[in-house]
């Protein structure tokens, strides 16, 4: 699990160039904010996870799938991650953020993706 990146991973690069393209400005991993999200917004208060569906237990067809081997660690180990997905939003909810998750599985519809985070950047 060492060659498993915490960040500037693959759907976040579709995420931060897709951000790009549509004009938007973003800090990264602010340690400042719980849970260090990937991708925040100050002037809109909003912080964005990419999440992968494995990782963190989508509810998605390669999200439900469960190794067969070591099965027990696996299935704590998404589970213990769901548990901290769950307690970081809830503290940067608490504290005036906005917060939304763009997961791995999102990133095949470029047309769809592009239209939610122009949502999502969209002044409110």
């Amino acid at each position: 699990m060492r060659r498993v990146k915490g960040r500037d991973t693959g759907p976040e690069m579709v995420v931060r160039r897709a951000l790009t393209k549509l004009g938007a400005r973003y800090r990264l991993h602010r340690k400042d904010l719980p849970g260090s999200p990937d991708i925040v917004m100050p002037g809109r208060k909003l912080a964005l996870f990419v999440h992968g569906c494995f990782w963190h237990g989508h509810h998605c067809a390669r999200g439900a799938r469960i190794p067969k081997a070591n099965r027990d660690y696996w299935l704590a180990k998404v589970g213990r991650n769901r548990e901290r997905d769950a307690r970081t939003r809830a503290e940067l909810e608490a504290s005036g953020w906005r917060v939304e998750t763009v997961w791995e599985c999102e990133l095949k519809d470029a047309e769809a993706l592009d239209a939610r985070l122009a949502d999502l950047i969209s002044p409110r």
